[in-house]
């Protein structure tokens, strides 16, 4: 190639540079979280929108038991005050914990229902509460709005965010797990899920994609209950309460459904396969890393399990104690298997607790799952933990307590990658007989090892899809063009009643119009008969 050829390149590759637009610039967000390993999987979002240079300002309330620590994290916070303190939280959070793993499987079904309903009104009176310190705050949504934000981001688990973004005329991203029965997804957000093959998330975690007809019978019961439960709630308290706050009859599935992208935090190493609505984007694991080096400490105890290696146990940030008799059955299991044992637990120490076994407060969790001598992890089923096992290609031994984590167990139970025992129920043979299971029969990290390298195997990792998806709603102000239509159809037009009343009315009007033209010719053909004969 010739200098001047080189040349000529050269300026246009330059041109070529100088007209093509930077894809991002920096952003203002605003973020309204949930708590718990909800707020971990948002942090990690939000720690990468702050490498790449956006602004980030985060809203919260006085309550909240978790939030306030990452203070110094390089978030602007925004603090509301409600008449709550974090120990009124932490009570109706342990109660709800309480009717899930002990209340609710004691009980009969209609039992069930009143339990149910008692924690979720009380729960609702906590969220509105939240509600009217952020909306009422007449400061609060004025300052918001001078600070011209470019997208809200928020987890529903914290309601009221949708309505903030209405007021501030903000488009919005939403991250979440699939949630309990697919309730918002379908009610608020027109994601198909046919009862005959989208199991809903039911409380004993035992329904598939393969149903037989008693499973899509009770499957189907199951939607009717949970999404008339639902619909009885929201009316009951959002939906009059949106109305009041707009001056016009409003719903909370409508503001919900109005959000530009759903970021899923599962895929479809963990999925079974269903429809998908454009706007729905799966960035399941997008916590999950390469593990690190573990403490001194804790590096020495893993490396003397030997050839044996270790068990991970965790149960959550959630749980911080459960009953002295269910830690000792738990500590007696686990003093029985030939592996070193690190269990996060922070109540009483077990009578039973073997020198095998150590108990800390809080665990690397990602960095012990990634470690080579890792045999198996025991988890409660946070959506979490099980990405974090999934990526390590950890097999697992399930410990469901509540909400979404039996159904969760149960779609790795499913794949071949787990065994689920029932918390309440199980002894300390039953334990020792799943984890030795769980490691010595090569079937579980096998198929895990599978899942792994599904997860592994995607065009784009899934933080990055998550940050992508929130800039693009950022750069397009909104993404409306992939919402679908069914937002503004009424129930009886999403399912074509009305078309298939008319066709109905149709051909019962041509049936009844060929029933009275025949019976009208019968009767004609019938007098003229006898007279023809007589005049013969």
């Amino acid at each position: 190639m010739s200098a001047c050829e080189r040349a000529s390149l050269c300026f246009l590759l330059l041109l070529g540079l100088i007209q093509t637009p930077l894809c991002v610039t920096a952003g203002k967000i605003l973020v309204w979280p949930a708590e718990f390993s909800h707020w971990l999987n948002m942090k990690t979002i939000l720690d990468e929108l702050i490498a790449r240079g956006h602004s980030v300002t985060i809203v919260t309330h006085s309550a909240t038991p978790f939030l306030l620590k990452d203070q110094s994290q390089g978030y602007t916070m925004e603090i509301i005050q409600v008449p709550y303190t974090k120990k009124d939280v932490m009570d109706i959070l342990e109660s709800a914990f309480k009717y899930w793993i002990y209340d609710l499987p004691n009980v009969n079904n209609f039992q069930k229902l009143i339990l149910f309903w008692n924690m979720m009104s009380r729960m609702s009176h906590y969220t509105q509460a939240v509600c009217n310190g952020m909306l009422g705050n007449r400061d609060l949504v004025t300052l918001l709005k001078e600070s011209h934000f470019d997208v809200l981001l928020y987890d529903p688990m914290m309601p009221c965010a949708d309505m903030m973004a209405e007021a501030l005329e903000l488009p919005s991203v939403m991250s979440l797990r699939v949630s309990f029965a697919y309730n918002l997804e379908r009610l608020c957000g027109q994601m198909p899920a046919p009862p005959s093959y989208v199991p809903a998330a039911a409380a004993q975690g035992h329904l598939t994609d393969h149903m037989d007809f008693t499973e899509r019978l009770e499957n189907m019961l199951l939607y009717i209950i949970h999404t008339s439960m639902m619909i009885l709630q929201q009316k009951l308290s959002f939906d009059r309460y949106f109305s009041e706050l707009t001056g016009k009859p409003t719903t909370l599935c409508e503001t919900m459904g109005k959000a530009d992208i759903w970021l899923i935090r599962t895929y479809w190493d963990f999925e079974y396969p269903r429809p998908l609505l454009p706007n729905f984007k799966f960035v399941g694991g997008l916590h999950c890393k390469p593990a690190k080096p573990l403490p001194k400490e804790m590096e020495d105890f893993v490396q003397s399990s030997g050839d044996d290696g270790i068990v991970v146990f965790s149960l959550g940030s959630m749980i911080k104690n459960i009953t002295k008799e269910r830690a000792n059955t738990i500590a007696s299991a686990l003093g029985q298997i030939p592996q070193k044992v690190l269990w996060r637990y922070t109540g009483e120490k077990p009578e039973t607790l073997a020198p095998n076994t150590r108990v800390y407060d809080w665990i690397p969790q990602n960095d012990l799952l990634g470690h080579p001598k890792t045999k198996a992890f025991i988890t409660h089923g946070g959506t979490n933990g099980i990405y974090e096992g999934i990526y390590h290609g950890v097999p697992m031994v399930g410990l469901p307590l509540f909400a979404d984590q039996p159904d969760n167990l149960n779609h790795i139970k499913t794949k071949g990658a787990a065994v689920m025992l029932d918390f309440n129920k199980m002894d300390s043979k039953d334990l020792k007989q799943a984890v030795n299971d769980v490691i010595n029969n090569p079937s579980y990290k096998e198929s895990m090892m599978r899942l792994s390298r599904i997860h592994h195997d995607q065009p784009m990792k899934p933080l990055d899809q998550a940050v992508y998806w929130i800039e693009f709603v950022m750069r397009h102000n909104g993404a409306k063009h992939l919402r679908v239509e069914a937002h503004n159809l009424t129930w009886y037009q999403y399912h074509c009643l009305d078309v298939a009343a008319f066709l109905l009315s149709v051909i019962a009007l041509v049936v009844f119009i060929f029933v009275k033209t025949c019976r009208w010719l019968f009767r004609k053909c019938c007098r003229k008969t006898p007279a023809k004969s007589k005049k013969e």
